[in-house]
């Protein structure tokens, strides 16, 4: 009769159950924020190398554009060094050509008395040529210094068009690598998900009609009563049975998850309310962690891999009711098991 009574109870109480669907929608969305936050820092990672290769490829064409300026400098400098040779050669040419005139308007003039004003019109004469000599062979190493320089500005602008192709090619790949990355993390997170709901649904079956042991949201939460007496953190006999039906689940989980897929049990610890009163805790916080701590150890001997699990302890901060009540209590006195990445 007292079951009955307590049936008909559960079905007209709809508050823990909106509870737990509000619980259960602040889960999916911290989920979703934890996944976004781990691509993020995972992308930014990747591409801080990439900013390397960046920042020296834009040095490197800083430095070509240096050398390029001095280059053109130098050219300009050889320029005007060719235009004052030409003019100086122009101006011997036009001397040597007044000389010349003199000369033979001397010889014309004085065949015999100005022997000696010919032989001075010539030694000029020969020495304008010697300098217009000396001009011309300046001009021509100059020429060939031109030549030389401008092969040089050439490479140059090579090396620099090269440089700024590389730059855009690396712009590009950044670009697909960062869509490479997110289509993975979302592939990652789909599949972890598939496995998340089989690894349930097995757990569904192995634990079925136990009013003590709830599925809320991604979580798998074991009420403590189930595992533990009152402030204690060692297993009762009923909890290791269940903990042996869950550590078969896990086994057989890891054995169909892929190794590239990095996935733990998080095992996670947590207390009601009210100040512990055995001496070996010295309050909640440590009681859920050590309870969490025993369940891990437990699981490991069973056989689950220990890298495959992490146990944390929440203390009371982290209640699913609120309210001093015993079935609020009760109801956050719980062990709670998620499948997630590391």
């Amino acid at each position: 009769m007292a079951l009955s009574r307590r049936r008909q109870r559960r079905e007209v109480d709809y508050w823990p159950g909106f509870v737990d669907a509000l619980s259960t929608l602040l889960l999916a969305i911290m989920f979703l924020l934890s996944v976004f936050v781990i691509a993020q820092f995972l992308l930014s990672r990747d591409l801080s190398g990439r900013d390397t290769v960046l920042g020296r490829l834009n040095a490197q064409i800083a430095e070509l554009n240096q050398l390029l300026a001095l280059e053109r400098a130098q050219s300009g400098d050889f320029q005007d060094q060719i235009a004052a040779l030409r003019a100086s050669l122009a101006g011997a040419e036009t001397e040597r050509t007044r000389l010349q005139a003199a000369l033979d308007e001397g010889r014309a003039a004085a065949p015999g008395a100005g022997g000696a004003t010919v032989g001075e019109l010539q030694a000029q004469v020969q020495s304008e040529q010697r300098v217009s000599a000396q001009a011309r062979a300046q001009i021509d190493l100059l020429n060939q210094q031109l030549s030389a320089l401008r092969q040089q500005i050439a490479a140059l602008e090579d090396a620099l068009g090269a440089s700024e192709n590389r730059d855009r090619e690396s712009q590009v790949q950044i670009a697909d690598l960062g869509r490479r990355l997110n289509v993975a993390l979302a592939q990652r997170v789909q599949e972890l998900a598939r496995y998340r709901s089989d690894f349930f649904g097995r757990l569904r079956e192995i634990l079925a009609d136990r009013d003590n042991i709830r599925i809320v949201g991604d979580r798998f939460v074991f009420q403590s009563e189930v595992l533990f007496s009152s402030g204690s953190d060692v297993l009762q006999a009923a909890g290791q049975d269940e903990m042996r039906k869950l550590a078969e689940a896990i086994i057989q989980l890891n054995r169909e998850i892929p190794s590239d897929i990095n996935w733990i049990i998080r095992v996670d610890g947590h207390t009601d309310n009210v100040p512990v009163s055995s001496g070996r805790f010295a309050d909640n916080w440590q009681l859920s962690s050590a309870r969490a701590a025993a369940v891990v150890r437990f699981l490991v001997s069973a056989g689950v891999p220990p890298q495959r699990l992490a146990a944390t302890g929440f203390g009371e901060f982290q209640p699913l009711v609120a309210g001093n009540d015993a079935d609020s209590r009760a109801r956050n006195r719980r062990i709670e098991l998620k499948l997630t990445e590391r």
